[in-house]
Parts: C-alpha cells; structure tokens; sequence
C-alpha cells in the first residue's frame, strides 16, 4: 500500500520550478519509475495517479510531475515545444538520479510515452521503458487543433481549447515536431519495451501502436487495453495497466532484495537507514516489514509512523489482546473492542501525580491518553471490570514502571573509523 504522494520540485530545462510527487511504497523499494503525462495534461490526471498508486503497491516508487506551464509547475506552455519536454525529462531523470535513485523504468501516456521513447537511450539505467496509448509521431498532436494549424502557421500563434482549458500554440512548436521520428530509436535501445493500447482509442489510433512496435527491437511486448479510453479513465483500467506493468517489468530490473530474505528472531525487531530521506528506516519483525519516519513538519518524509506512534501502536494493540484474552477466558459476550491512543507531553507539575508538590521537576513526561470502546451485550459492572482489566496490559505495565536499556556496540571490526594517531 502507498504513502501519501510527497510534494516534490525541480528546475526544468527553462529555469522554471518543476512540481513533481513521489509516491514511496511501505517496505522494500524494488525500483524507481518516472511518469510522463499526456499533452497539455498534468500528473495529477486520474489515470497517472491510479497507475502510480497501483506500481506501489507492488514495490516500485514512482515520481510523475508537470511540463513546464502545466498544471502546478512553472514556465510559458506557449514557449514550450516537444524537444523542451525532452529536456524536462532528462531534468527529472538528474533529479532523480541525484537525490534517490536513477529510474529503472520510464513509462509514458500519450504525447508523453513518444518522449520517453525519444529520450530513454540517454538514461543508462533504464532497463524497461513503457508507452500507454501514444502516438507513433509526435506530429499526431496536431490532430487536436487541425482547424487552426493556417492560423498558426500564418500567424505566428493561435488560441485553442483542449477540453475546457485554453492553451497558446506558437510556430514553434509545429516547427519542432517535424524533428523527430521513430528512425533512431532502435538503433540505441537497450531496455525493454512494453507498448500497451487499447483497440477502441478514439484519440490516438491502435495502428500508431503497431508503428511503436515494428519498429522496435526485442525484446518488445505488446499488450491490448481492450476497452480502456484514451485517459484510462477508468479505475478498473489504469489498476490493470499497472499490474501489467510491475509483473513485466519484474523481468528486467534489478532487485537485489527480491529474493526471500532470513526471518528475524523471534522477538527480535531491526532496523536500518534506508538513504531516503533524513529518518526512513526499515523495520523488519520476523516475516514483517515496514517503515518508520518523521512527518514532513520534522524534516522527514512522512513514509511511516514515527517512533512515539510505535510506542503508542504497541499500548493500543497490548490493550486490544489483553482485553480479548480476559473476555475469551471468562466468556463475557465482548463483540469488538477500538481504541485510540494518543501522546503529548506536560509539564511534571501539571501532571495529576505531582499536584499539590512545589518540589516537583519542571521537566516534561510523557502522557499516553487512550480512548477505549468496547462493544457488547453486557452490564456496567462487566463495563468497569474490562476497563480495570485494560489497565493491566504488559505494555502499560512497562510504560508506568519504567524499563532499563542495555546498549552493546556490535560493530564488525574494520568498519569503524579509525579515531587513533599515526
């Protein structure tokens, strides 16, 4: 399951600032994908969003962000053309590369898989390289706006609606256009190529799929959308396209830790920095894997929960299996238990335990405030009993008596630094 996209940006090829959204699975991150959206469209488009959260789920980061002049980020979309979004990719493949990691896999939709087509012989790193429903040449665009391509080219410029949006096409742009076709590509590929269509495209025609693929190199695969719409509108569809996606692309990228890993030890929890981010670390439970971090007000990336939330996950979960445990033994009809913890600090003189003593530390405790609600047919004293009962959960117990920490170094030797003088 996907974590809350992280909000991203990055200079673009003009100088504008790029919005981009990385989307980061909750374990182990197999590979990094970027997304390129459809012409004049932006990331944030139903099917660029449902693809990416689908890739997730299955392991794969994705970074999709906007064009320069669309959607969040910045820039004149009039002064933009397709060798300017060429350059915008190779922005966020650097952006990428320097911060995270290198894309693995470059997907494309529409005008925006042509681009990643035209630019993914100079990213070394790609090993899978997918098009959604675009077209063979980048000129297909101009099927869009072909009553006021005279104008255009007459008068420098035009005004046209796409959908409900109004845009500036210049001479430029159809200028650029013609540059590019399919005559190069094969000869430099060296990834894998996935072309994905659907038959009933009424935007951009399957034949520009056959176009992709004939002129390709193998290894290629094609696979039909069916009745998917040019925007993969649908949930349905683009969940489809994605899982295609991950289990195909599984062939090619390089997964270090794909293979099964040795269970930890019972009762044994470990972790270990990821490098993302400031505080991302992999928390592996015996056959469990998870991540904990800091939010983003913290300078973390907001992947997981952070370390006061575990604390407060294992008195809320201890709470839960001890109360389930006494009601099973004495067979009280309890249908469901909830409960809602949260932490804060106060002040130690502000604490009931400290009322009334002058003497007592200005330093902060910690407080855990937990809201329990039990569901069931039984009586207030039953109610009360289970409450009394809740109280004696061993993780309560630890938190209210304290606990001892014992810290040993078991770092290998040689790996240390070498603090002595020579």
């Amino acid at each position: 399951m996907s974590v809350r996209p992280i909000k991203l940006s990055f200079p673009g090829a003009s100088g504008a600032d790029l919005a981009a959204r990385l989307d980061l699975p909750t374990g182990h991150i197999r590979a990094y994908a970027l997304f390129a959206h459809c012409f004049t469209c932006s990331k944030d488009l139903i099917g660029a969003r449902k693809i990416s959260e689908a890739l997730t789920r299955q392991g794969i980061a994705v970074m999709r962000f906007d064009f320069t002049g669309l959607g969040d980020s910045g820039g004149d979309f009039a002064s933009t053309n397709f060798s300017t979004n060429l350059a915008d990719l190779a922005s966020a493949v650097s952006f990428l590369r320097d911060t995270y990691k290198a894309p693995a896999i470059l997907i494309g939709h529409s005008l925006g898989g042509r681009a990643i087509l035209s630019m993914a012989a100079d990213v070394p790193e790609a090993k899978a390289v997918v098009t959604i429903g675009s077209p063979e040449s980048p000129a297909h665009v101009t099927h869009q706006f072909a009553e006021q391509l005279d104008v255009i080219r007459k008068q420098g410029e035009a005004a046209i609606r796409l959908g409900e949006r109004p845009f500036t096409i210049r001479r430029q742009f159809l200028d650029d256009l013609e540059k590019h076709s399919l005559a190069d590509i094969s000869r430099q590929q060296h990834y894998a190529l996935l072309v994905m269509h659907s038959p009933t495209d009424t935007i951009v025609g399957i034949e520009n799929a056959t176009g992709i693929f004939t002129s390709a190199r193998h290894p290629k695969s094609f696979v039909s959308l069916d009745t998917a719409d040019h925007l993969l509108s649908n949930r349905k569809d683009a969940t489809y396209a994605a899982t295609v996606i991950g289990g195909w692309a599984s062939h090619y990228i390089d997964d270090d830790e794909s293979t099964e890993e040795e269970e930890t030890e019972t009762g044994i929890v470990e972790l270990s920095e990821t490098g993302l981010g400031k505080f991302q670390n992999t928390v592996r439970v015996g056959p469990h894997k998870l991540l904990a971090d800091e939010p983003l007000d913290m300078g973390g990336l907001g992947s997981g929960p952070s370390p006061y939330e575990f604390l407060s996950t294992a008195l809320g979960a201890c709470t839960n299996m001890t109360l389930r445990m006494y009601a099973d033994h004495k067979k009280i009809p309890l249908d469901r238990v909830a409960i809602r913890v949260r932490h804060f600090k106060t002040h130690g003189r502000d604490s009931e335990s400290a009322a009334g003593d002058k003497d007592a530390p200005a330093a902060k405790l910690d407080h855990f405030e937990r809201e329990i609600a039990l569901e069931g047919d039984f009586d207030d004293k039953t109610r009360a009993r289970l409450l009394e009962i809740a109280d004696k959960c061993p993780v309560h117990k630890t938190l209210e008596t304290g606990a001892k920490v014992l810290t040993r170094d078991v770092t290998e030797a040689g790996e240390t630094d070498d603090q002595g003088s020579s």
